[in-house]
């Protein structure tokens, strides 16, 4: 029992020792509609997506939304030195996916992206947890 419970344990800590950094929620700017929301950030497959946990208005107040529990962020690969690229971000106020970068920036991360040419700094998400 003592030799499962300590297999377990280090299991655990070597998984948590490989956590990318940008792994956990991060709280999106205001969006055109004035709401914003808490993506949780977590690995899928070899690269990093997000998903849409909770939403609130602009006064912080929590909101229902349709698209709590969809994916934001996908197939984002760690390019080094706190940047990722080569992913997706759908951006639900506009309805458009944007092939997108991250920075990780302390606890900020930058989000950018562009669709046929057009680009859109989607600000800069502050760490939640």
């Amino acid at each position: 029992m003592r030799i499962t419970v300590l297999i377990a344990a280090l299991t655990l800590a070597a998984t948590a020792a490989h956590a990318d950094p940008v792994e956990g929620v991060w709280q999106t700017p205001l969006d055109d509609n004035g709401n914003f929301g808490h993506i949780r950030i977590s690995p899928c497959g070899a690269a990093l997506c997000g998903t849409l946990i909770r939403a609130y208005d602009g006064t912080g107040h929590q909101i229902d939304s349709d698209n709590v529990g969809k994916q934001i962020v996908w197939d984002m690969k760690p390019q080094g030195d706190g940047r990722y690229g080569q992913g997706k971000v759908w951006a639900p106020d506009r309805d458009k996916t944007y092939n997108s970068k991250m920075a990780l920036e302390g606890e900020f991360l930058s989000v950018s992206g562009c669709v046929i040419g057009i680009c859109r700094d989607g600000g800069r998400w502050k760490r939640v947890q």
